[in-house]
């Protein structure tokens, strides 16, 4: 089973610092494939990230989130692959499911026929479905992934991620 919790987007807490030029460097990055958000641990990315989110819901209704907290333990390809499509379920329920099912098998996957289904899938998207309202992915500590099939995974779906999402990396 899969942990829902590293689903949820960070509550904004009240006595939160907004940025708001931070936040609006955020926004203007959407036009982009990718937007990398980078600082010391403590620096508050995860808080900014969770600032830019809860603005984007608030302000376009249509613009979807999903949101994937990382671990340690999300080294390992197919546990990774397995959360980011849990991740982008909440974009669409239904999004994943013949990739989770090559996942679940006992052959070991092939990482790249499972993102090409999945980045198909994401094409068909409705919320943000187009450039202007991108559906965001937003995969907080990253920094602790240092496998490299999952980066390559990951390099694999940024190459050929279309318009109707956009990725943030902290």
């Amino acid at each position: 089973p899969l942990l829902e919790t590293k689903r949820y987007i960070p509550p904004v807490r009240p006595d939160l610092v907004s940025r708001p030029r931070l936040v609006e460097r955020l926004n203007a990055g959407l036009h982009h494939k990718l937007t990398l958000v980078s600082a010391p641990a403590g620096f508050g990315k995860s808080t900014l990230l969770s600032e830019w989110a809860q603005a984007l819901g608030g302000d376009a209704p249509t613009r979807a989130i999903a949101w994937l907290s990382l671990e340690e333990s999300d080294n390992e390809v197919r546990r990774f692959l397995a959360y980011l499509i849990a991740a982008l379920q909440s974009l669409r329920p239904d999004m994943g499911v013949p990739a989770v099912e090559t996942l679940q098998s006992h052959e070991p996957p092939a990482v790249e026929a499972i993102l090409s289904t999945l980045i198909n899938e994401i094409g068909l998207v409705a919320p943000g479905d187009n450039e202007d309202s991108p559906s965001v992915l937003v995969l907080d500590d990253y920094h602790r992934i240092t496998a490299r099939p999952v980066h390559k995974s990951l390099a694999f779906l940024l190459d050929h991620l279309p318009p109707q999402i956009h990725l943030a990396i902290a």
